[in-house]
Parts: structure tokens; C-alpha cells; sequence
């Protein structure tokens, strides 16, 4: 996929972030979002067309390589309308004036992963969160990441549920892991958001993590942990602890990569004879 946009006035320096909004209007010279008369909005990119479906983690190159990649996709409020746009992380700056048109290509490389811890004391900063990042580094160990970004939820299952929908349907992360809230207590809450919120379910990968906590400990059959797809994304249940995180995701890493790359249309056949 290619498109053209417009560069902004700003200069542009690796690390900055800034917008990708569509311009069809033809309105750039009147357009900044979120500015204030003593603070500059972020600097645009105008597209000149319809915004492009982007996932999470999709790179964005020039004609002398990658120049940013898509961070985060939402809408912006104003003038009684919501503008959809992507937040972009730049990672070259272009080699254009300021102003001018670019050609940008989309390119997807490695896996997009957002990781989601489920603690009532992590989510009020009153337990640090270890389970997160080792599934970042379990997973970072075995795929290569485009993007990785880790959140921390009470146990609520309305704002689990919102979270996964939108991590899946409107950001696009390849891989959504949840870790805690899978087991019996009165706040364990997990499994329920997810199915409520998947459309296919993993039972393969369910019987992998459980057969894989049961060699270690007989508790492991208590976990009531749900994997399964929802849009082009996978969603999988771990459990709290980074130990047990370690024991199921590693049941189940193997597949991960294959398993993404069907679920986004991959034709080639599953094994050969």
C-alpha cells in the first residue's frame, strides 16, 4: 500500500511524534489538532486521500527507508466531528522540505504484541508489575517485535472487554496476552471478559497451557484460562504470577508466530508430506 502526504512546516527528528490525518478537504493550512495559541498541536502528515487502515506496528518507509512507524490509531474531537488518525513515532527524518509531498509505502515487519496485566494493587501503583514484561521478553526472545506495549487494568471485566476490543479491532496488535485474573477468586474476572469479547476460540491452546501447568503443580488444573481470535488478532489468557506466565506461554510460543500469520491470511499450506 502507498500513499501520499504532505509534509508539516515542523522539522521532523527521529523519536518525535506526530499525526497522520487524512486531508481530503484540502484544509492543511487551517488544520492542528490539539493546539493551544501558547502551545503548538503536534506536527501533521496530511494524506491526500482516505486515512489508510494501519495496524499497530506497521512501518511507513520513503524512498530511502523506513521514516516512521504507527504507533496508536484513534480519532480527534473538533468542530462537532471525530477525526480519525495515527500516531506516528518517526524514525528518520525525511529527506524533503518542509511542505512537500512524499510517497510513503506501508510495510509490516515482526509481530505487534500488547501485553495486559490484570491487578487491582498494580492498576493503584501498589504492586510492581513483573508478569507484563516477561511475557514482553518471553515473546521478544522467540519473534521479532515491530512494537510492543504493556497496560495495567483492575480487575473489571467492562474495561478488559473495551481494552481487547479495541486493542484488536481498532489498533490491530497481532497479539493481545493478558496475564492475571484466571483463577477462582471473587475478582477473577478475566476469562468471562474475553469471551465476551472473542469470536473464535483456541482450544488447542487452552489444552497446551493446561497440560503444561499440570506437569509442574496440580493447581494448574484450577486455571480457567481462554484463547482465541477476534478480528486478525490473537488473544490468550495467562496466568498472574511470572512464573506461571513463563510455564504457559512457553506451551504455546512455538505456534504463536504460525498461528498469526493463517489468521492474516497466510495461503500456504500447514505442513508438507
Amino acid at each position: 500500500m502507498t500513499f501520499t502526504v504532505s509534509l508539516p512546516e515542523q522539522l521532523l527528528a527521529p523519536g518525535m511524534t506526530c499525526l497522520l490525518v487524512s486531508d481530503v478537504m484540502g484544509k492543511a493550512s487551517t488544520f492542528s489538532p490539539l493546539g493551544q495559541p501558547d502551545r503548538p498541536g503536534p506536527a501533521v502528515l496530511l494524506c491526500h486521500a482516505p486515512l489508510p487502515d494501519l495496524r499497530a506496528g506497521t512501518f511507513l518507509d520513503g524512498s530511502q527507508g523506513p521514516l516512521c512507524q504507527v504507533e496508536w490509531s484513534g480519532r480527534l474531537p473538533g468542530n462537532g466531528t471525530a477525526t480519525p488518525c495515527h500516531w506516528l513515532r518517526i524514525l528518520a527524518a525525511p529527506q524533503a522540505q518542509a511542505g512537500a509531498d512524499l510517497q510513503l509505502a506501508a510495510r509490516a515487519e515482526g509481530l505487534s504484541l500488547a501485553w495486559v496485566t490484570l491487578s487491582d494493587k498494580g492498576s493503584q501503583g501498589l504492586r510492581e508489575d513483573t508478569s507484563g514484561p516477561a511475557i514482553e521478553e518471553l515473546v521478544g526472545a522467540r519473534y521479532p517485535l515491530s512494537l510492543a506495549k504493556g497496560f495495567v487494568l483492575p480487575d473489571e471485566p467492562r474495561a478488559l472487554r473495551a481494552l481487547l476490543t479495541d486493542l484488536a479491532l481498532v489498533q490491530g496488535f497481532d497479539l493481545v496476552l493478558t496475564t492475571g485474573g484466571t483463577g477462582l477468586g471473587p475478582r477473577d474476572t478475566t476469562p468471562e471478559a474475553t469471551l465476551s469479547a472473542i469470536e473464535k476460540r483456541l482450544p488447542g491452546f487452552e489444552l497446551a497451557m493446561t497440560m503444561s501447568s499440570l506437569a509442574k503443580t496440580p493447581h494448574g488444573a484450577i486455571s480457567r484460562a481462554v484463547a482465541g481470535t477476534l478480528g486478525r488478532t490473537i488473544i490468550v489468557n495467562l496466568p498472574g504470577s511470572p512464573k506461571a506466565v513463563r510455564e504457559n506461554l512457553q506451551a504455546i510460543l512455538p505456534a504463536l508466530g504460525h498461528a498469526s500469520e493463517k489468521l492474516k491470511g497466510d495461503p500456504s499450506d500447514c505442513a508438507t508430506a
